[in-house]
């Protein structure tokens, strides 16, 4: 990355020489005692971009959306109730329209975004419950045999208002074991805010062939990944005994050992097989919820047969980078599936381990540090007031991974970073 020079003079740092202020994606304006505010652009989706769907039919729903609007200090207005007698994996295609027609009406228009909080019924017909609710009971997004089905407009976008530009509302579900499980999921994802963590992405070749095509990319994944996250490509049925453990992605019908690891809080991990998004744990294949219960906070599986199309899974290296560039787990997840109709997403949607900012003022220099700049083009533009006039000082292009920048002789009582238009 390389900073242009204009008359404030910015250089790259190599390392941090003082204590830092640190705080998460979602506080974009950072005042600093004695020092200038610094303005970040929004990068990534918050509490108020979230809708809580809570089914007050469910008493355990209920529990479940208020201890998440606490703990993410979710806005009033953006709890959603419902009501629908949850009577298995499977909701009536009838039922979910008419329950999609209330949802839309009572959703807040700033809203961006959903996340459920109930783990059944996770199936809508053919299609899972999280895509149904994002998009739409679509059968095209079905998939009766092995065919490709239609393809998502928000995957691999640069978008930070995904309803706003395609009409998509990506969800996730809070879902678990128990009332206790999801809780502690929830605790995994708020502890991991901003906390630029450090360990180890594993991306394990099984040799299953039905089940190990995402191995092609691992070569690839690993290149990209060079000095942004330690990650290893692994010849193995999987993984055990591994601490810190960031990403793991495997193709297997039972991963083996997956309790034997320790996740970092933030972590990701899925398994391409057929049916680990069936969360009854009656396929004898590794489902969504024990990756849960294993410690990651975000997984993936698919409710119907999927057949080995990649596109119907994530993508691991599209997922990682943009995760690893501040972008919510919801965001990141969601963005890596091409064709998402008939795979479920569970975790902690706002999750945000890289989403955080470190600022440094000393004797007029101004020190930043982040994950959380999206790769693209940034303006730097300093001004007298918030939202007065700002004069342009510098550009820079920003890579995956950790950024460290100073501005000397930073004498403005306000500085603004800004994507360019093209990023």
């Amino acid at each position: 990355m390389k900073w242009r020079r204009r008359s404030f003079g910015f250089w790259l740092l190599l390392a941090l020489c003082a204590v830092p202020l640190r705080v998460t994606a979602f506080n974009r304006v950072i005042s600093i005692p004695n020092g200038p505010v610094v303005i970040f652009p929004k990068t990534s989706l918050g509490p108020r971009d979230l809708g809580v769907v809570v089914n007050l039919v469910d008493p355990e729903s209920i529990r479940i959306g208020r201890y998440y609007e606490t703990m993410r200090h979710i806005p009033p207005a953006n709890i959603i109730h419902v009501r629908f007698v949850p009577d298995g994996p499977d909701m009536n295609v009838s039922v979910f329209e008419h329950l999609e027609s209330e949802l839309i009406q009572r959703t807040p228009p700033w809203v961006q975004a959903y996340v459920l909080t109930w783990t059944r019924p996770y199936r809508v017909g053919c299609m899972s419950i999280t895509t149904a609710f994002a998009m739409g009971y679509d059968t095209h997004f079905c998939a009766a045999t092995c065919m490709p089905t239609k393809w998502d407009p928000y995957f691999n976008s640069n978008s930070e208002a995904p309803y706003r530009d395609f009409g998509v509302r990506p969800t996730m579900m809070l879902a678990g074991k128990s009332v206790r499980a999801v809780k502690a999921l929830i605790d995994r994802g708020v502890a991991s805010d901003g906390t630029d963590p450090r360990g180890t992405a594993y991306l394990v070749s099984t040799g299953d062939p039905a089940r190990n095509v995402r191995a092609v990319e691992y070569g690839v994944i690993k290149r990209l990944m060079r000095g942004v996250i330690r990650t290893r490509v692994i010849h193995a049925p999987g993984i055990q005994y591994k601490r810190h453990v960031l990403f793991y992605f495997t193709g297997i019908a039972r991963v083996p050992d997956l309790d034997t690891n320790r996740f970092a809080a933030g972590a990701v991990g899925d398994d391409l097989t057929s049916f680990g998004g069936i969360l009854d744990g009656k396929t004898g294949q590794t489902d969504v919820l024990q990756w849960l219960s294993a410690g990651v906070t975000g997984s993936y599986g698919t409710v119907t047969e999927p057949c080995s199309f990649r596109t119907k899974f994530p993508d691991p290296g599209i997922l990682m980078t943009r995760y690893v560039s501040g972008e919510s787990l919801i965001e990141a997840y969601w963005k890596s599936v091409a064709m998402p109709g008939q795979g479920i997403f569970v975790g902690e949607p706002l999750a945000d381990p890289f989403g955080g900012y470190s600022v440094e003022y000393r004797h007029h220099t101004l020190t930043l540090s982040t994950h959380a700049l999206p790769p693209g083009r940034y303006f730097v533009s300093a001004g007298n007031a918030r939202h007065g006039h700002y004069q342009p000082v510098g550009s820079v292009v920003v890579h995956a991974g950790l950024q460290k920048i100073t501005l000397t002789h930073a004498y403005a009582p306000f500085y603004r970073l800004s994507p360019s238009v093209t990023r």
